[in-house]
């Protein structure tokens, strides 16, 4: 069971998507916030697997809630906004936040996202990886890729975690650190999300 709490200031929105997803068989709204700073006291309070975080929000908004949350540890962001500006989506995501989905996804879509970041991948709206492309400028021509380090940007953007990598590939999870460091440096990112949308833009693993 994943367990969940939700966080938005529209309190319409908050019941409407805790009643969807109480009809999810393996999703459980724990609690609810109407702002960043009741989150972090949820999640202290009840350690939920993921905190479904909207950005905009009075007091404490989203992106400082996330970074608190995310540097306590234990708990997952998966952030659900209507903004899809570069600047707040490399914000969520330096944050600590493992994926970034709109407020016009459909409810099916906020599930499998939701799953998605339960397995340690990050989904992202294609509008708001658009977005962040358009503030990743780097290139397969301005990149000199190893053959390893293409492998492993390619099952980053299958969204399997560093365990999964490594097994796939038959190497240690360190090395598959390593491949990550020098793969996020040469391609101008700061974390597995950015990759992948990376990967993805410039057609690695489309094979």
């Amino acid at each position: 069971m994943i367990t969940v709490v939700l966080a938005d200031d529209h309190a319409v929105l908050r019941g409407a998507l805790a009643g969807y997803l109480a009809g999810v068989e393996d999703i459980e709204v724990v609690g609810t916030a109407g702002d960043g700073q009741g989150a972090v006291d949820l999640v202290a309070e009840l350690h939920p697997d993921i905190v479904l975080m909207d950005l905009q929000m009075p007091g404490m908004d989203g992106v400082t809630a996330t970074r608190t949350i995310v540097e306590q540890g234990g708990t997952d962001v998966l952030v659900l906004t209507s903004f899809s500006d570069s600047e707040r989506i490399v914000a969520a995501l330096d944050a600590g936040a493992l994926g970034y989905l709109l407020k016009d996804a459909e409810p099916d879509e906020v599930v499998a996202g939701l799953r998605q970041v339960s397995r340690g991948e990050s989904p992202i709206h294609p509008r708001a990886a658009r977005q962040l492309l358009g503030a990743r400028p780097a290139s397969p021509t301005s990149v000199n890729l190893s053959p390893r380090e293409i492998e492993v940007l390619v099952l980053v953007r299958e969204g399997l975690v560093n365990k999964q990598i490594a097994r796939r590939l038959g190497i240690t999870d360190r090395t598959v650190k390593s491949h990550l460091t020098s793969v996020f440096n040469r391609i101008g990112v700061q974390d597995r999300t950015q990759a992948a949308v990376w990967a993805e833009r410039n057609g690695l693993g489309d094979d």
